[in-house]
């Protein structure tokens, strides 16, 4: 009879853990930190960028309201709500209700003529055009866009009012039962030339940058959406247009900065009156920017300080639009396209 033997089972020893691989250079400096004497020298740099817009722009909110409130204390009209402008009278007397409405009324005639126009200029150039027909529609664009204001302001004065009459009978014939487009035969110098004008103005800003973020949207999204069945507009509608929204609303508002700061060009087609009128075809009216500039140099002590308090209103107008720009920006963030 065979005896077997039975050995005891013993349980297998568990393998040593393996020691942690010796971390790499350049882990150890991305852990510490930049050390590299160029991104030490970078970082210092991008930081006193950063630091010195700030204190720019304290400083000279700092100076037109010290400017400001030496004006604002001898005035003796309400500043918001006087159509008067006589700081040089005794006492002295004036108001920005006239130049705010001009300001704001102009650009926003501005904005409703350029953006619509920019946008369909961007979408035919990136999406309609061949290229070689693109290309010099392009490059006529960034031509307009290094035209000076002076020039724009002499074909405005020259050749624009001079043929906005025809226009100008159409709308008192057909849309002056509204009041707003009513004509009295003056001579078409008035915020609605001004409007046009300063659409002329912007039309390359926005065009420009409208153009450039329509490019970048990615095509496989156009591709997904013509495989489907979509038609050329549906492919514009449904995948340009989200993926553009946020750069083209940063390029509307880079036209409109400009549009509320023009200056000489505005101040060669406007005839200036400190009048608000219902009808935006009646001769007169002001802005700002216009104001200042046809009125500085002729400007006493007084004068002056009121001209430095109107541009601190221009300055917190500018603002008050690029933060609401922000806030719709940042309200948008699914259609921009660091997020598509």
């Amino acid at each position: 009879m065979d005896i077997k033997t039975h050995r005891p089972t013993v349980p297998p020893t568990p393998a040593a853990p393996a020691a942690p691989a010796p971390a790499a250079p350049q882990d150890k400096r991305a852990a510490r930190g930049a050390t590299r004497p160029g991104d030490r020298i970078f970082l210092g740099l991008s930081r006193g960028s950063g630091i010195f817009v700030l204190a720019l722009m304290a400083a000279i909110a700092a100076f037109l309201t010290y400017r400001a409130s030496i004006a604002l204390g001898e005035n003796e009209a309400n500043f918001f709500t006087s159509f008067e402008w006589n700081p040089s009278g005794v006492p002295p007397k004036f108001g920005v209700a006239v130049l705010a409405f001009g300001t704001v009324v102009s650009s926003i005639i501005a904005m409703a003529i350029a953006v619509p126009i920019a946008v369909g200029i961007a979408l035919f150039i990136t999406h309609y055009a061949p290229r070689r027909l693109g290309g010099p529609i392009a490059y006529v664009i960034d031509l307009l866009a290094a035209v000076p204001s002076i020039v724009y302001g002499l074909w405005g004065a020259l050749v624009l009012v001079p043929h906005l009459e025809g226009l100008y009978g159409w709308l008192d014939d057909y849309l002056g039962w509204t009041g707003v487009f009513e004509w009295n035969d003056g001579a078409p110098r008035s915020l609605f030339t001004v409007g046009i004008l300063l659409a002329i103005m912007i039309l390359p800003i926005i065009t420009n940058v409208s153009r450039e973020v329509f490019r970048q949207v990615p095509r496989m999204h156009e591709e997904a959406a013509l495989a489907l069945g979509a038609t050329r507009w549906e492919v514009i509608r449904m995948s340009v247009l989200p993926f553009g929204r946020s750069g083209v609303i940063s390029a509307s508002m880079l036209g409109l900065g400009r549009a509320l700061g023009e200056t000489m060009a505005v101040a060669m087609v406007l005839s200036s009156s400190f009048d608000i009128n219902v009808s935006l075809l009646d001769t007169g009216g002001g802005t700002f920017a216009q104001n200042i500039a046809s009125k500085f140099n002729e400007a006493t002590v007084t004068g002056r300080d009121a001209l430095i308090a109107s541009g601190l209103v221009l300055f917190v107008i500018t603002l008050l639009v690029n933060g609401a720009a922000r806030m719709i920006i940042a309200r948008r963030k699914e259609y921009s396209g660091a997020n598509a």
